[in-house]
């Protein structure tokens, strides 16, 4: 994690600074890409088949814990995909209008999230350091640039903190 701050110009007598903290996660490159992007996190396996609308992006597997959030152009993070060979087709469907996610994380991918995202053009990395499931509170809906190139993949999130001098 790299701290930058930063201090703006005096507002009448108080001064303000801008921490900026970078969380850089490494991880296996996959499929190529760029994507900037909030992030979704789940720590629970998503079937795209089945498990996700490929008409609005929207999950809709009852009881997952993300039921009701659209994965269209988010950086969606999540252990691993489940279910049915047809989720690759379904991360093409979802690509082709518009409704994918930017770019996606695993903990491990299998060959039905690897393909869906070499078919949709999406980004995908795994094996990521540290794990993001982990920095879920801190993480979730943070806006993250993931760059995928070779075997190289990088997830980066810029964490802000903005305080008034002589606050406690």
């Amino acid at each position: 994690m790299q701290t930058n701050i930063k201090e703006a110009p005096l507002l009448g007598q108080l001064r303000r600074v801008q921490v900026e903290q970078l969380i850089k996660v490494h991880g296996r490159g996959l499929v190529e890409g760029k994507a900037i992007a909030s992030l979704l996190i789940s720590e629970e396996p998503i079937s795209f088949y089945g498990g996700v609308d490929p008409d609005s992006g929207k999950i809709v597997e009852r009881g997952h814990e993300l039921h009701g959030e659209s994965v269209a152009g988010r950086l969606l993070v999540f252990p691993y995909g489940k279910g049915s060979t047809v989720g690759s087709y379904t991360l093409l469907r979802l690509a082709k209008r518009g409704k994918a996610p930017a770019g996606i994380v695993n903990l491990q991918s299998e060959p039905i999230i690897i393909i869906g995202c070499m078919l949709g053009g999406i980004p995908l990395m795994d094996r990521p350091s540290p794990n993001p499931l982990k920095l879920k509170k801190l993480l979730q809906g943070r806006t993250a640039k993931i760059t995928v190139k070779g075997k190289e993949g990088l997830l980066e999130v810029s964490l802000d903190v903005r305080s008034k001098e002589g606050d406690s």
